[in-house]
């Protein structure tokens, strides 16, 4: 597995075989807390089949929920051992005790901070404390991969229900007895800044006005600590105020931040099996302003743009700048699977949903050509 991205490249590469070339490429990420990117992919390949098209399932994650899922099951026997499941006890985002699931193979542990941290263990916005929710379980488990003997962490950092500037995480982890010289590298799945993460994500972590206007205080006053007990300043990184600060303070104990997006797409072979196809599908549970920013939909828009590979996007709904024109470029179609069969059956069986609808879009188009994508 190769973790950490290069450059991504500007410009692909067409096989010399076109007969070899699979004609679409599956690569959503998941729909979160629906169905897993794995799961979807699999049901885009049972829809493409269904029209007569071949496909190349390749699940994505930009670092939120499904990351360690998606990493572990893209990895083979040639790249080294297959790597194992753990389960290890922490705390959740409001003290109570979760078990969390990560990853490891070869030295490479892959953690979530939604596993930990999330925002569904604390109840969603509704249940949530944003004032009190901790990253010390994501911490937690960072410990844990350094304790089992992991040379390098991959956090990823999507989903979380938190704004404490990671102090929970960096009090588990001094605890603990700090790194120990393990390599920390954050999949960011956004570019907020550390403090700017209050105004940002505080409210769609249940947080009112007036709590995110103490949420933004109390992180500028942890940018400030940081700064003098780590000589970092973690409120001009870009990505910092992920998972409400979370990667801004893993980063100032020597963690490295990059796109969550580049680092999964670069270990799956992304770019390569992308160059390879005459059509890409992806998808997240909800379309809106923000996939065009750091995650999965819009890295892989943008991809196929510089490919010149038409793009399928199945959302699960399409919310306020879901759809834009600047962001898609003229070769992108978009399918709402809410639009398409209401709320209940989408939200109910998706990946039904997304099969059906994969099925119906290839059959107007043959896997050879046919007429360019509109959108919709």
């Amino acid at each position: 597995m190769a973790p950490v991205p290069g450059p991504t490249p500007e410009d692909g590469h067409v096989p010399d075989d076109d007969s070899a070339r699979p004609a679409l490429l599956a690569a959503p990420d998941a729909f979160k807390g629906t169905a897993g990117a794995p799961a979807l992919a699999a049901a885009m390949d049972r829809g493409a089949r269904r029209a007569g098209w071949d496909c190349d399932p390749c699940p994505l994650s930009d670092g939120g929920e499904g990351f360690a899922e998606v990493l572990a099951q893209r990895r083979s026997p040639s790249e080294g051992s297959p790597g194992s499941w753990h389960r290890t006890q922490v705390t959740g985002p409001l003290g109570e005790a979760v078990v969390a699931s990560w990853w490891m193979a070869d030295g490479v542990a892959v953690v979530e901070s939604a596993a930990a941290s999330g925002l569904p263990l604390a109840g969603g916005p509704e249940g949530n404390d944003p004032l009190r929710a901790s990253t010390r379980g994501t911490g937690e488990l960072v410990a844990a991969a350094v304790a089992a003997g992991a040379r390098r962490v991959l956090v990823g950092v999507g989903g979380s229900a938190t704004t404490d500037g990671g102090r929970g995480a960096l009090d588990a982890i001094e605890a603990a007895g700090g790194l120990a010289g393990t390599e920390v590298v954050v999949a960011c799945d956004v570019e907020t800044r550390f403090v700017d993460a209050a105004e940002r994500f505080g409210p769609q972590k249940g947080a009112t006005p007036a709590q995110v206007a103490e949420l933004r205080d109390r992180l500028a006053a942890v940018a400030v600590d940081l700064r003098e007990r780590y000589g970092v300043d973690v409120s001009v990184l870009r990505g910092g105020g992920a998972a409400g600060g979370l990667a801004g303070g893993l980063a100032a104990i020597g963690a490295r931040l990059v796109p969550g997006f580049g680092v999964v797409a670069e270990s799956v072979g992304f770019f390569d099996r992308l160059a390879r196809v005459g059509l890409v599908i992806t998808g997240e549970g909800r379309l809106d302003a923000s996939s065009w920013s750091g995650k999965v939909v819009g890295g892989v828009v943008g991809s196929a743009r510089r490919v010149g590979v038409p793009v399928l996007v199945v959302a699960g709904a399409v919310g306020p700048g879901g759809i834009d024109p600047e962001a898609m470029g003229p070769d992108v179609e978009v399918i709402s699977l809410v639009d398409r069969f209401g709320a209940a059956r989408a939200m109910g069986d998706p990946a039904r949903c997304v099969e059906d609808v994969v099925a119906g879009a290839l059959r107007e188009r043959s896997p050879g050509g046919g007429s360019p994508l509109t959108r919709k």
